[in-house]
């Protein structure tokens, strides 16, 4: 294995990703030598003008990448994102090409020990479907590019909760027939895993019902008695610290009162409007249950301030921050050296006749 790398893609060009990656390099908290940023040029330094930083930063091209890498942070220049084809503050297929592009490589990098964590900052899904067109969410593009043995479960982090959900970016019409009894259990196993993981001695997880009132005694729905309690009852029997159903107007309460731990939600924004309301600019994305961990900031491309250069650095700081802490707290023991060489990772990433990018590959 390598010395302890984080792979950091930059994010969406049109975005605030170029800014904050510029920020974070440019940050001594957030940048302690152990950067290896995937992106163009560019685009970086679009970044740093708009965010008022200079950067010190070793460039390579992708062709020197297996000549040696540096020591401390540097820049793998992918050359695939000519800024002037990127407008500022909307989605673009340039843009989001390289978004898809930049992100393959820091997973690809990962995945073969150049790297032990990978951060990202800011996509938009729009713009990675105007790009790849059968790009859907991060976790079906990492199964894709990766193929880990088991697929990953998003986080979202806070200081004082965290968030883990059964069902995530499917329409709401579709979350009650999607969530089962063993998807319910199977996901509480996971979040006490992946929270002990973090440090968690016995992660207390709190349980939110999908209905009104825990559904007021089968008067608003059943799922909540013959789905999600017994779901509790398996994970209590094995010993794991999880209460409910509780009714989910009450159970962030709960939580920031110092009840749980965690709070597992049954579907996206039941999580995600809560979370924001308690910690917008500090709360992070985990990307969990792969052999590394991968780490965002946990709000969007704000394309309404892109190039202003005041775009709040506090989540992405605390994205990478948290990526380090979970690599070294759960080391990697899939890889002892590079599996292949780093050029060849970039070229599979730039490479958009590949056949990860069919649809259904």
């Amino acid at each position: 294995m390598t010395s302890f790398k984080v792979a950091m893609a930059i994010g969406d060009a049109g975005g605030i990703g170029p800014e904050l990656a510029a920020k974070v390099i440019a940050d001594p908290e957030s940048n302690t030598g152990d950067l290896m940023v995937l992106g163009d040029r560019r685009v970086l330094e679009r970044g740093a003008e708009a965010a008022g930083v200079t950067l010190d930063l070793p460039i390579l091209s992708p062709e020197q990448a297996d000549a040696g890498l540096p020591e401390g942070s540097f820049m793998i220049d992918l050359r695939n994102c000519d800024p002037t084809s990127v407008p500022l503050g909307e989605a673009s297929q340039a843009g989001g090409l390289a978004s898809v592009q930049n992100f393959r490589a820091a997973l690809l990098a990962a995945n073969a020990g150049y790297a032990d964590v990978v951060f990202f900052t800011p996509f938009n899904k729009h713009a990675m479907r105007l790009g790849q067109p059968d790009y859907v969410d991060e976790i079906g593009f990492i199964d894709a590019t990766i193929h880990p043995a088991e697929s990953g479960r998003e986080f979202n982090v806070l200081d004082e909760v965290w968030n883990a959900r059964v069902t995530s970016h499917i329409p709401l019409s579709k979350v009650a027939e999607t969530i089962t009894e063993d998807r319910v259990f199977q996901s509480l196993v996971l979040t006490d895993k992946v929270m002990r993981g973090a440090g968690f001695a016995h992660p207390r997880i709190g349980v939110a019902a999908l209905n009104p009132h825990a559904g007021d005694g089968r008067n608003f729905g059943t799922e909540d008695e013959d789905v999600i309690q017994p779901a509790v009852e398996r994970a209590s029997a094995l010993q794991l610290a999880v209460t409910g159903p509780v009714p989910s107007d009450t159970v962030f309460v709960r939580a920031t009162k110092g009840e749980f731990d965690a709070v597992m939600t049954m579907y996206h924004d039941q999580g995600q409007i809560a979370m924001k309301l308690i910690g917008f600019d500090r709360g992070v994305t985990l990307i969990a249950n792969y052999p590394f961990p991968i780490v965002t900031p946990a709000h969007g491309t704000a394309y309404d301030i892109a190039g202003q250069g005041i775009a709040d650095l506090g989540a992405t700081r605390n994205a990478v921050n948290l990526g380090r802490k979970l690599a070294k707290l759960e080391k990697r023991g899939d890889v002892s050296e590079p599996t292949e060489s780093l050029a060849s990772c970039i070229a599979q990433a730039l490479d958009t006749t590949a056949e990860w990018r069919k649809p259904g590959a």
